[in-house]
C-alpha cells in the first residue's frame, strides 16, 4: 500500500459523505504516542487526536496490554450476560461522576448514548419535548441529527417532532446582538419564553454540550448553565450533559466539563476518549431516572468486554497520571501561546475553550468567516507535520485537542508550526 492507492480505493469503495481533510487526504499507517505516520514514513504531530478520541496517546502500551489480554480471555458476550469488565467500568464511572449519577447503559457510540439518554428522560417524565442548542452536535441517527443545530449535518432535515432549539451561548457571535456581561446572559433567560411559546409548558429534558464541539468550541459564560438548567427544571425537565468531547479531564482540573459551571446533571453521556479509540458509548443516570427505563432492550456490542477492559485501563491510566491536573497546567500554557498568535495575526478573531480543548475562530473584516484561509492553514500545517481539526457552523474554527499526555516541548513545536503556517496564508 501507499497513500495514492489508499486514497484511490477510498474514493472507489466508500460513500462520498465519508469526507477527508486536505487536498490530498492523509492516509495514516500507524500511530505512536503523540505522533502518526503515513505510508511513506512521514511523521505528524497529532493535535486533533482522532476527534478528541485518542485521549492518552496512540497505541498506549499499558492499555494495549490490557486489551490484548481481554481478547485472549473473552471477546464478546452481549448485554444478555454480565461480564466483569462491564461492571467494573460502571462502578468506576459511578465513583467519578458528579452528584447522584450511578447506573449505566453501554452502547457503541456517542450517538447511541444520546439516544438512550433522551428515551430515558422521556420515560421518566412522561413528556416528549426536548430542548437542544443551536450550533450543537449530538450524533448521526435520525434523533441525534434532529437534536443537532447545524444544517451541514442534517442531510434529510428534521425527522423527530417535539425538539426545540434554544439560543447558543455563542458570545463571539451573540444571537441577540449584545455582549457579555452587560447582556445579563439573556440567551439563558430566553429559555423561559422558549418553553412557554414552543412547548406545552413542560419538557422532558434539555441536552447540551458543556463546550460545543463540532459547533466550534463555543464556551458559555459562567452563569449560563445555572440559569438555563434552573428554568428547565422549573418546567419539569431533566438536564442531560453530553460529555462525549468534554469528558474525562479534557477541559482541565476536573473530570467533566459541566463541573466547571457547578450544575449536577440528571444524565450524562460519554464516548470518544473514554476507551482511547475503542468504539464505545455510555449513558449514566441518577437511579430514579435510570429505573424509569423498564422496557426490554439490548445492545449487541454494548458492554463488549474488550472495549470495557480498554475503558477501565484508560481511566486507570488517567487516575494514576493525574491527567485532569496535567491538562489544566498544559492547557493554560497552550492557551497563552495561542493568545500570542492572536495578537500577531488579525485573522484570529477569538481564542476560546478550556484545558486541551481550545479553538481559534478565523475571520476577515466584520467577523466574516475566513473559510478559504482555514483551508490554506490546513495545507500549511500538514506539510510541516502538524495535524489539527476544524469546526463551527461556517467551518472556520481551528480545533486544537492533542492527546492529554502532551508535554510543553510538543506544544512549543505545534505553536511554532502554526506561526509559520499563519505567516504563509494569503488573505484576499
Amino acid at each position: 500500500m501507499d497513500t495514492k492507492t489508499v486514497n484511490q480505493m477510498h474514493k472507489e469503495y466508500m460513500f462520498p459523505c465519508v469526507t477527508n481533510y486536505y487536498s490530498t487526504p492523509l492516509a495514516i499507517k500507524k500511530g505512536e504516542g503523540l505522533y502518526v505516520y503515513d505510508w511513506e514514513g512521514n511523521k505528524y504531530l497529532d493535535f486533533f487526536g482522532g476527534i478528541l478520541t485518542v485521549s492518552v496517546g496512540h497505541c498506549q502500551p499499558e492499555i494495549i496490554k490490557e486489551t490484548i489480554d481481554q481478547i485472549q480471555t473473552l471477546q464478546h458476550s452481549s448485554t444478555l450476560y454480565p461480564n466483569t469488565p462491564m461492571v467494573m467500568l460502571a462502578e468506576k464511572l459511578a465513583k467519578i461522576t458528579p452528584g447522584k449519577l450511578k447506573k449505566c447503559f453501554f452502547t457503541n457510540s456517542g450517538t447511541e448514548a444520546n439516544e438512550t439518554a433522551i428515551t430515558t428522560a422521556q420515560l421518566h417524565t412522561g413528556v416528549r419535548e426536548i430542548i437542544a442548542l443551536r450550533h450543537s452536535y449530538h450524533g448521526r441517527s435520525p434523533l441525534a441529527v434532529s437534536l443537532t443545530g447545524n444544517a451541514a449535518y442534517r442531510a434529510v432535515g428534521t425527522n423527530i417532532a417535539g425538539i426545540t432549539h434554544a439560543l447558543s451561548p455563542y458570545c463571539f457571535r451573540c444571537p441577540l446582538g449584545t455582549s457579555y456581561p452587560k447582556c445579563g446572559v439573556a440567551c439563558a433567560e430566553d429559555m423561559e419564553e422558549l418553553i412557554k411559546t414552543t412547548t406545552p409548558g413542560r419538557v422532558a429534558a434539555f441536552i447540551a454540550e458543556p463546550i460545543q464541539g463540532v459547533g466550534g468550541f463555543v464556551t458559555p459564560p459562567k452563569e449560563y448553565f445555572k440559569i438555563a438548567v434552573g428554568i428547565v427544571r422549573k418546567h419539569g425537565g431533566l438536564f442531560i450533559s453530553d460529555e462525549v468531547q468534554t469528558g474525562f479531564g479534557r477541559t482541565g482540573g476536573k473530570w467533566f466539563g459541566i463541573e466547571h459551571w457547578g450544575v449536577e446533571p440528571d444524565v450524562m453521556t460519554f464516548a470518544k476518549g473514554l476507551a482511547n479509540g475503542a468504539p464505545i458509548g455510555a449513558t449514566i443516570a441518577a437511579p430514579e431516572v435510570a429505573d424509569s427505563f423498564k422496557a426490554s432492550t439490548i445492545s449487541t456490542f454494548g458492554g463488549n468486554p474488550v472495549t470495557m477492559r480498554a475503558a477501565v485501563a484508560t481511566l486507570t491510566y488517567m487516575e494514576e497520571h493525574r491527567l485532569p491536573d496535567h491538562v489544566e497546567k498544559l492547557g493554560s500554557y497552550l492557551n497563552g501561546k495561542l493568545l500570542e498568535l492572536k495578537d500577531k495575526y488579525k485573522l484570529i478573531g477569538e481564542v476560546r475553550g478550556k484545558g486541551l480543548m481550545l479553538g481559534m475562530e478565523l475571520v476577515r473584516e466584520k467577523k466574516e468567516p475566513a473559510v478559504a484561509e482555514i483551508l490554506q492553514l490546513f495545507e500549511n500545517t500538514k506539510k510541516r507535520g502538524l495535524l489539527i481539526g476544524k469546526g463551527g457552523l461556517y467551518g472556520n474554527v481551528v480545533r486544537i485537542t492533542p492527546p492529554m499526555t502532551v508535554e510543553k516541548t510538543q506544544i512549543d513545536q505545534a505553536v511554532n508550526i502554526l506561526d509559520q503556517a499563519f505567516e504563509e496564508i494569503k488573505v484576499p
